[in-house]
């Protein structure tokens, strides 16, 4: 068999198109790569001839997409000789930021909102060591403090807010026009802090500034090594943001001081990438909405039971607003879309649990009463 190389994450493959040294020490867990997967009976309920792609990231190594911005955050924070990094978070953050600390060695500090996390997100952060402080307040609470620590401190603030973050979780873009071999029409995104968004249309635009002549050559951003060819890459999707109705901001057109939703990754108020992501909506020409957690919730089941695929609540924000705009003609006809989902089910698994336990059934342990039950279930 012919040798083929091993991935080893996304730093090692997309180091040129990264703001790092080239003998840097990489800090990886054998992040990206994540599946694009195709779904096939959503859109054939829908009867609109839409394809409608989800980026999976919650194969990442935590369970979430933070991991990409991660690793070029932390990678940095150890090429820079920093002691420790510290984060605020809903969740997912706290759980990347100790799993990449715990990876280099290195110290850890995160703030969570009293109550206000996923028992999944907060067991990640814990067992990889994380020194984990609630406070009395939300998200944004935390994040003040953050931004004050970082300024004053010898340690690296790894939210968003940090440039190396937005440069690794750009490579999902690169990713999905690799194995798409074009540029989907609209991308539609999960938002609270906003960073993904920015990143995404960070990498798109790159992809599209980047090209040489048209039918001339493999594109300047691949040199070679993708299917992909200049003229595939011309083009940028429209970026569309999905928010919780609770949690809101860009809807509102301004910071909201008391974000509330079920959706807990994407419950903050006052997004730290606010100016970016108007910029990605306003350049792409696309837009933001808001959902219930009715329709989120609902969204999340539907792909759980009709795809296979569960992510968390927050996640399925951008398949819920993502039908409902197919369903409506925003999304026309003929439209390829991808839907990112931003965390695993297992990272929020609260509701889903109790759902299951509501749908369970006790039976005698013998074969006629279970086969009985099971036959009436097939009739």
């Amino acid at each position: 068999m012919p040798f083929r190389s091993r991935y080893t994450g996304l730093i090692a493959k997309y180091h040129d198109r990264l703001p790092l040294a080239d003998d840097v020490r990489v800090i990886s867990l054998g992040e990206g790569n994540t599946p694009l997967i195709r779904l096939c009976n959503l859109p054939r309920q829908l009867a609109r001839g839409v394809d409608i792609y989800v980026k999976y990231e919650g194969l990442n190594p935590t369970g979430s997409f933070k991991d990409r911005g991660m690793t070029v955050a932390v990678t940095q924070a150890v090429a820079e000789g920093c002691r420790a990094i510290v984060c605020a978070s809903t969740g997912n953050t706290s759980a990347s930021a100790a799993a990449y600390a715990a990876r280099c060695g290195m110290r850890v500090f995160v703030l969570i909102p009293e109550g206000k996390i996923a028992i999944g997100k907060l067991a990640q952060a814990i067992i990889h060591g994380a020194e984990v402080l609630q406070v009395r307040g939300n998200f944004d609470a935390g994040m003040r403090i953050v931004r004050e620590l970082a300024e004053e401190g010898p340690i690296t603030l790894v939210n968003s807010i940090n440039p190396y973050r937005l440069q690794g979780q750009k490579t999902a873009a690169f990713e999905i026009v690799e194995e798409l071999e074009r540029v989907p029409e609209f991308h539609c995104l999960p938002v609270g802090n906003a960073g993904n968004i920015t990143a995404h249309w960070i990498g798109y635009s790159e992809l599209a500034l980047g090209h040489n002549d048209p039918g001339t050559q493999a594109c300047s951003f691949c040199a070679g090594r993708c299917r992909f060819t200049c003229a595939m890459v011309r083009e940028r999707p429209r970026m569309i943001g999905y928010q919780a109705a609770g949690a809101a901001p860009f809807l509102r057109a301004q910071m909201i001081d008391d974000p509330e939703t079920v959706a807990t990754a994407i419950r903050i108020g006052h997004p730290q990438s606010w100016e970016q992501a108007w910029a990605a909506s306003r350049e792409s020409g696309g837009w933001f909405a808001e959902l219930t957690d009715q329709e989120i919730l609902a969204a999340q089941r539907l792909l759980a039971e009709q795809e296979g695929v569960f992510c968390e609540p927050a996640s399925a924000a951008s398949v819920a607003g993502c039908l409902r705009d197919i369903q409506t003609g925003k999304i026309p006809e003929g439209s390829t879309v991808v839907c990112t989902l931003t965390g695993h089910g297992l990272k929020d698994p609260d509701i889903a649990s109790r759902d299951a336990s509501a749908a369970m059934r006790t039976l005698e342990a013998d074969v006629d009463v279970v086969k009985r039950v099971i036959l009436d279930k097939l009739s």
